[in-house]
């Protein structure tokens, strides 16, 4: 078998497509921290709880509903879209001219209240989803065994987070969506309903990091204590790309999932902080991140 650096290739392209994975996971979840922040200045603590009950609510719709795959993929963002939603009329909306400090105190409490509900309802063991039938199996390259769940889990990542670039920095609502939370005061002599606007975005940002669960329930087990590890890292991309900036939040997430793969191959004791390291760095360049606007 055919080496790199003393690597067998098929390793290190197995590694690679890990890291992309991952990679996308974080691009998805910072993106929808990005949206938060970018456009409400809210440091939504509760995504990794929220990407955690999108994933619950997909294994919740299988197991006692029969749903598939495909129908949670819409329903269990929509769903928790609903509950940032009603989150964000009856909790969050309180805090948007107060100090940073409060938001991020409050959607820290509703992360404990969600994973205390859910760990004494059905433990911390994970809780296996089947991956739909349709994209089972995988594809021999020659040089390593792609799984076709992955592949999708990466083209849907992809889809989602460009998707959602494109609405915010090329349409006309992306464009009314950031005069309103600039200047809502203005907008709103134009007709435009504001608060409304508001809370459909926290509720999109939130049925991101659900998005996001539904794809990586096939891939590992439904837990509670999912999204606890995960968040600590995506706040981490989200800091390295520019807190608030969209496109930042992209390539940074996918490019840490590769970085991240790749350290597992050459020095595997530094693949858990790699990411940190990488951050510090950055910080010390540029504390407005690489993506960041300059204050």
């Amino acid at each position: 078998m055919t080496a790199l650096f003393g690597i067998p290739i098929q390793a290190l392209f197995g590694q690679l497509l890990l890291g992309l994975v991952n990679g996308s996971f974080y691009a998805v979840l910072s993106l929808g921290l990005a949206v938060i922040f970018g456009l409400l200045n809210v440091i939504n603590f509760a995504h990794g709880a929220l990407y955690m009950l999108g994933a619950f609510v997909a294994w919740m719709g299988f197991q006692y509903l029969g749903l598939n795959y495909w129908a949670m993929l819409l329903l269990a963002p929509a769903t928790v879209g609903l509950l940032g939603i009603f989150l964000e009329r009856t909790l969050i909306r309180r805090l948007y001219r107060l100090d940073h400090l409060y938001g991020l105190l409050l959607t820290f409490g509703f992360t404990l209240l969600i994973e205390g509900i859910f760990r004494g309802s059905y433990g911390v063991s994970g809780k296996p989803y089947p991956t739909p039938e349709l994209l089972q199996g995988g594809l021999n390259l020659g040089f390593m065994y792609l799984p076709i769940y992955r592949l999708w889990v990466v083209i849907a990542s992809l889809f989602a987070c460009f998707g959602t670039w494109f609405i915010i920095e090329r349409t006309r609502l992306g464009a009314l969506l950031r005069a309103g939370t600039e200047n809502p005061k203005l907008v709103e002599s134009f007709g435009i309903n504001v608060p409304l606007m508001v809370t459909l975005t926290y509720g999109f940002g939130v049925s991101l990091a659900a998005f996001a669960g539904v794809l990586a329930a096939p891939i590992l087990q439904v837990s509670p204590l999912m999204g606890t590890n995960l968040i600590i890292v995506v706040f981490a991309v989200v800091v390295i790309g520019g807190m608030g900036s969209i496109l930042g939040s992209i390539v940074t997430g996918l490019g840490l999932g590769v970085i991240e793969g790749l350290t597992k191959v050459f020095w595997p004791e530094a693949s858990n902080t790699v990411v940190f390291i990488i951050m510090v760095i950055v910080l010390l360049i540029r504390p407005n991140g690489l993506f960041g606007k300059e204050s």
